[in-house]
């Protein structure tokens, strides 16, 4: 096991890109999140699964290697079971704009995964055994047990579905519903055993892209009478945010009511979105990924507190550098690759000395990082970095910069700043930039 202390976000190490988080409070108390794992450059997913815990959400234990491929039997077994997953021949409006933008000669293309990558999972507890339910690049899907919510998951039992993203709930009553599919959300009661589904339990469409611009990623919790349906949705124009719909029972109908936290423009290539919501220690969260280095894939665990309406709608949130901790203060350095939102070129990304920067920088590019908090006037910013240009600094929403930094071959030639006490969101805008790369800041 790692520790990792005082995360903010991206929640884990910069080498750890773990997506799809599903959060569950597990009878010891502690919050275990369960996600793929970005291990290749340009592909999404990998074999293997890891598991990550916290007391206190922002204290976080890397358990390590909970599951892998290796233990799916059926996955190159020709005598295995075959479910349809999604149904290419009745196209969603959205799959529709899919198959004339990749369309080459009549023919659509589309990433190429081995059948045995394992996409988003989730994992539940009952009668004191643990239950991770995944899904594979070949549309199969299935269940693993353990003794520990972090695994080791093993004795692998086929579920009698097909498609991605399996999602399970167990209500008050003790009955566990399981959710899948893409485009268009399916569910099932889960007989007591958690590995079978009792006989004329699927419900079809329960969510759908028509109707609640459902693309992907199920995911459900219940507050108080309401069951809230998260998922990734499609509602502004490609799948980068977490929506949610309501309903009075597990299986709908469900009503939809909005967006959680949209990721776009955490990197210049942002696609998708995956994650859950979950009530941690009496305040709630949404667990969701953000994209780096340029890509679709290496995506990171990322956490914002979340907060309902006096209906229970929740309000959207933006995307924060503190997440679940605090704001940034005083003589504090702030990692370059925690800024949350990004415009023009720039991404994070390791550099050639080792450190996660700010990379692929052009004038008129800008990094933001929400919140820092002063308990006193600010007089002086340090930039460490690679490369020259000039950094302004600008707090809030002002348009005219607070100050600005003039760097050549990473030294700082000038810099001026005056920031007042308080809390702020602090935007970085680059000019007259000459291969200039940030490795951090921080304000005295």
């Amino acid at each position: 096991m790692k520790e990792y202390k005082d995360c903010r976000n991206p929640v884990l190490p910069a080498n750890l890109y773990i997506p799809d988080p599903e959060a569950h409070v597990m009878p010891d108390g502690r919050v275990y999140v369960y996600g793929s794992w970005d291990q290749e450059d340009n592909i999404y997913c990998s074999k293997e699964y890891r598991v990550f815990s916290s007391g206190n959400m922002v204290d976080w234990t890397d358990h390590g290697l909970s599951f892998d491929a290796s233990r799916v039997p059926w996955v190159y077994d020709n005598n295995a079971p075959k479910y349809p997953g999604v149904d290419w021949s009745k196209p969603t409006p959205f799959l529709k704009k899919m198959i004339e933008k990749d369309t080459k000669d009549g023919k659509l293309e589309f990433p190429k995964f081995p059948d045995d990558f394992l996409f988003a999972p989730d994992a539940i507890s009952k009668n004191g055994k643990y239950y991770l339910y995944f899904c594979t690049a070949s549309s199969t899907e299935g269940v693993a047990i353990a003794d520990h919510p972090e695994g080791p998951f093993d004795h692998s039992v086929q579920l009698p579905c097909g498609g991605i993203d399996p999602a399970v709930f167990i209500d008050d009553d003790g009955q566990a519903y399981y959710y899948w599919g893409q485009f268009y959300a399916h569910a099932a009661k889960l007989k007591d055993n958690m590995v079978e589904f009792e006989e004329g339990s699927i419900v079809n469409n329960i969510v759908t892209e028509e109707d609640h611009f459902f693309h992907e990623g199920s995911s459900l919790r219940k507050r108080g009478d309401t069951y809230y349906f998260v998922y990734s949705s499609m509602v502004r124009g490609k799948p980068t945010s977490l929506a949610y719909a309501t309903s009075k029972s597990p299986i709908g109908p469900f009503l939809y009511r909005g967006v959680i936290v949209d990721n776009d423009g955490c990197d210049p290539q942002s696609w998708n979105n995956h994650g859950s919501i979950e009530e941690v220690n009496g305040q709630w969260y949404v667990f969701y990924h953000r994209s780096s280095q340029n890509k679709q894939q290496k995506r990171r665990l990322c956490i914002e507190p979340i907060f309902f309406h006096e209906d229970g709608t929740i309000q959207e949130v933006p995307m924060t550098s503190q997440g679940a901790g605090r704001p940034f203060v005083i003589n504090e350095r702030i990692e370059a690759f925690r800024a949350c939102q990004l415009s023009g070129s720039v991404y994070s990304a390791p550099s050639t000395d080792g450190y996660e920067v700010l990379t692929g920088i052009q004038d008129g590019d800008q990094a933001a990082y929400r919140y820092v908090e002063w308990e006193g006037p600010v007089n002086e910013v340090c930039i460490e970095a690679l490369g020259s240009g000039e950094i302004h600094i600008i707090l809030d929403d002002e348009e005219e910069a607070t100050g600005i930094v003039v760097m050549e071959d990473g030294q700082i030639i000038s810099s001026s700043f005056a920031g007042s006490l308080g809390k702020h969101e602090v935007k970085l805008r680059f000019s007259k930039v000459y291969h200039l790369e940030i490795q951090a800041l921080s304000f005295r």
